[in-house]
């Protein structure tokens, strides 16, 4: 198979967490007059990524309901307690064989917006490398930008942890994209709510 880069790049939006330190489903909290699921996906779809794939699992009827209308695609893993992997697995399942590359998504990440998300596309396609990682400061999150030839590594993935076992192995060939550490900005406690919102009032 020739490494064509000019084809399309798929987005996995990770969505399928219950959100235990939250207290309650941080997927529907409304950030900037949308949910934190919606933000997520309506970027994906803006940055051009094609098809976007949502992986859902806790609370996945709530989940489609909120994506009505969207032109993303929703895939149920049934496995999601079992870890992070078993929902990457069936995300790059669900992407066609002609895609390019594949750009793994948080769904709670709502500081990840559409610009970072072309860069990761415009840098894989100029170059040669398997992939191209985020960095925020010293710390490696996603977005992450897998090529083709990656795809059977993540399929293969146990449950634990979200591809960065195949960052690891490839990092040595990797671009590396630096971002500012106050856009690694997930939500686990209600606390990192209120934080994001103040940012993106003074962004």
């Amino acid at each position: 198979m020739t490494d064509d880069r000019s084809g399309r790049v798929a987005a996995v939006v990770l969505a399928a967490g219950t959100s235990s330190r939250m207290g309650r489903n941080k997927l529907f909290l409304e950030l900037g007059g949308t949910s934190v699921l919606r933000r997520a996906v309506d970027s994906a779809l803006e940055a051009g990524l094609d098809p976007v794939v949502v992986v859902l699992g806790h609370e996945s009827d709530r989940a489609r309901a909120e994506l009505a209308g969207s032109s993303c695609t929703t895939v149920l893993n049934p496995e999601y307690a079992r870890g992070m992997n078993t929902s990457v697995g069936a995300g790059v399942g669900a992407v066609p064989g002609d895609a390019a590359g594949v750009v793994l998504m948080l769904a709670d990440m709502p500081l990840v917006d559409v610009e970072m998300l072309r860069a990761l596309v415009e840098r894989y396609r100029d170059s040669r490398a398997p992939l191209v990682i985020s960095t925020y400061g010293e710390v490696l999150a996603p977005p992450i930008l897998y090529g083709r030839a990656l795809f059977p590594e993540l399929r293969a993935l146990d449950a634990e942890g979200c591809g960065k076992r195949v960052v690891k192995l490839h990092r040595g060939e990797a671009i590396e994209l630096s971002w500012p550490a106050s856009a690694l900005s997930d939500l686990d406690v209600p606390e990192d709510v209120e934080r994001v919102r103040a940012q993106m009032k003074e962004s």
